[in-house]
């Protein structure tokens, strides 16, 4: 399956036809690690459906088209798993999730549990002044961070935005030399000191693999 970044963000991944048992409902930001850890580990009883990743930018938006999805496909599949943590959502995710009688995973973010929500826990208070990013964010950094904030037209807001952060952390999933440079340009455009923390899939390897 050949995936368009750009895609993923402005339309998500739609459902092909109903294969497996289960299916997941997930950001457009998660679309590549689920695909790669369902073909590594032959799970083909899950199907995937993504909604848009720009989604991050709008989290009023994600509850209702969650819920919304589930309404739609309930009928198709034994169980459905929400591939979102709360996402900003401000605990509503997680409230229509029980409404609905589906389960999603745990935690604040994404950041969270590609890193495993306890060991994030445990030093997110020291890190509150780092910004992070995952591997899709740092391909799409200008549709996510400079395009939205309007710093490609006016770079001189970026002391505005970032002056209270002190790093960038690269969460990243995959061992790619070419990201990994990429991340340290952003790290550089925003003014910020570069740190690299591989954590693979994390959790959401973790809450996956037990479907």
């Amino acid at each position: 399956m050949t995936l368009s970044d750009n895609h993923l963000t402005e339309d998500g991944l739609p459902l092909e036809s109903p294969k497996g048992r289960i299916l997941l409902i997930a950001c457009g930001a998660l679309a590549r690690e689920i695909i790669d850890l369902k073909a590594a580990n032959g799970w083909t009883h899950l199907d995937l459906t993504c909604l848009p990743a720009k989604y991050h930018l709008y989290p009023e938006k994600i509850t209702q088209a969650v819920t919304d999805t589930v309404t739609k496909h309930r009928s198709d599949y034994d169980d459905i798993f929400v591939v979102y943590a709360d996402c900003g959502t401000g605990g509503l995710l997680q409230v229509a999730c029980d409404t609905l009688g589906v389960k999603m995973i745990p935690g604040p973010h994404c950041y969270s549990f590609f890193e495993g929500n306890e060991q994030f826990a445990s030093h997110s208070e020291s890190e509150i002044t780092a910004f992070y990013l995952t591997d899709f964010l740092v391909r799409q950094f200008d549709a996510f961070i400079m395009k939205p904030m309007g710093l490609d037209r006016h770079p001189e807001l970026r002391d505005m935005y970032f002056g209270n952060y002190e790093k960038l952390v690269y969460q990243a999933q995959t061992d790619n030399p070419a990201l990994t440079e990429k991340a340290k340009a952003c790290a550089e455009t925003l003014g910020l000191a570069f740190e690299h923390r591989h954590t693979g899939y994390g959790d959401l390897d973790t809450h996956l693999r037990a479907l």
